[in-house]
């Protein structure tokens, strides 16, 4: 059952909000459900299934398409070379980035298999925690510091879009954290992405990383910073959203949200904070919104389970409305319970859910879209049926209303 939505109100701006955009008020989507998303349990990918889904991110208007890690296998890098070939080649294609450990035999790889695009880019990464450099790697900081240079400088002989990470960054020292970044940049990196790699940071802590950078680190200015944030606590948009506030103008995410373990920052989420929260978020992007639901969708035909039915925006439950007080509200106004519509993400419509805790305006409702206007007296009498079936069983049909009506019409005098 479902309700016409109408336009969502939006709050008024700021006179500051309210200035011309400039290209520091722009937010590029970085989507990596074919890279770090297929990495997951239950989500890998056949080439096919990347290729169709490569194509529909390019539809959703992703900034940057992260294909996959050339060096992992043969047919990894050859996936990244088709759709670098079949989705990026056109002039306005999303940048193909392939993703390189900061090593040469990583680096060549990754330069082969976005070779076909119009746009293509490299993602060199290495640890930068003490932590990892010692029980990871087994390398110093000076070590690091000089083959974060070496790779990058390599990167650079490929391509003039080169992105480094530093691994584990949040949990980087502070101080060594600003020589990585401008060692970085020194050696010709075009963005720098600091990951929350293993979801440990709160938003303001991640905001402070990224500050801390931006007042330290020659050069920042001229590069653009990116966040990267797992969900290991149930932070990564949260954190995401403080990273924008603190400067950061490229969002690494995924559709659905999936990714290593309790996945990435969902793709879905962050761009209808950007939508919904534009009164403090000012900021355009490229995302068709429309596009959200579909693209979700997809995907979850490619791997093996879909979107949790509570899951924001494209979640079955995320405009279904149960209890009768906020059906009666959402009949009445669907902008009482729904601070966006359906139809702007690309759902179909809302629905109002029958069930033990709906009320008589929400039963009517139901019965009038199935063709039966009742009198009082007959509706009263239907819901008192009604209540007593929806304690006994978790779902309603609408074989079941029909059968209520029925029972209902033969005691209730005309």
């Amino acid at each position: 059952m479902s309700v016409t939505s109408p336009q969502i109100p939006q709050p008024e701006s700021s006179s500051k909000h309210a200035e011309q955009p400039t290209q520091r008020d722009h937010v590029y989507f970085f989507d990596t459900t074919l890279r770090d998303g297929e990495q997951s349990p239950g989500c890998v990918m056949h080439s096919n299934e990347k290729l169709r889904m490569a194509h529909q991110l390019a539809a959703l208007g992703v900034d940057i398409l992260e294909a996959g890690f050339a060096i992992a296998s043969e047919g990894d890098s050859e996936s990244i070379r088709t759709i670098a070939r079949e989705v990026g080649a056109s002039p306005n294609a999303p940048v193909i980035a392939s993703l390189a450990r900061a090593k040469r035999e990583d680096i060549e790889a990754a330069a082969r298999s976005i070779e076909p695009a119009t746009r293509g880019r490299i993602h060199t990464f290495l640890s930068t925690s003490d932590l990892h450099m010692a029980a990871k790697l087994n390398i110093t900081r000076e070590q690091a510091l000089d083959q974060i240079g070496a790779m990058v400088a390599l990167a650079r002989t490929y391509s003039d879009n080169v992105e480094f990470s530093p691994e584990d960054a949040t949990r980087t020292d502070p101080d060594f954290l600003v020589k990585v970044c401008t060692v970085a940049i020194q050696a010709g990196a075009t963005t720098l992405n600091l990951p929350d790699t293993v979801g440990y940071c709160l938003p303001q802590n991640y905001a402070d990383m990224f500050l801390n950078v931006r007042a330290h680190v020659p050069g920042i200015e001229n590069i653009i910073l990116s966040a990267h944030c797992h969900d290991d606590l149930g932070l990564a948009v949260a954190n995401t959203i403080a990273a924008l506030q603190a400067g950061v103008r490229q969002v690494e995410c995924a559709i659905n949200g999936i990714g290593e373990r309790a996945g990435n920052a969902a793709l879905e989420e962050i761009a209808a904070v950007l939508v919904t929260r534009r009164d403090q978020l000012p900021y355009e992007h490229h995302i068709n919104m429309k596009q959200l639901y579909p693209t979700s969708q997809m995907l979850s035909t490619c791997i093996s389970f879909g979107a949790a039915p509570n899951k924001a925006i494209v979640g079955k439950n995320a405009f279904a409305h149960a209890a009768g007080i906020h059906q009666h509200g959402v009949m009445a106004n669907p902008v009482t319970y729904e601070i966006m519509t359906p139809e702007s993400v690309g759902v179909p419509h809302n629905s109002l859910v029958l069930g033990k805790h709906s009320g008589r305006r929400a039963l009517e409702h139901r019965l009038i879209e199935l063709g039966h206007k009742l009198s009082h007296e007959e509706l009263d009498a239907v819901y008192h049926r009604f209540t007593e079936l929806a304690d006994r069983k978790k779902t309603i049909y609408d074989q079941d209303l029909i059968s209520l009506l029925q029972q209902t019409k033969a005691t209730v005098p005309a």
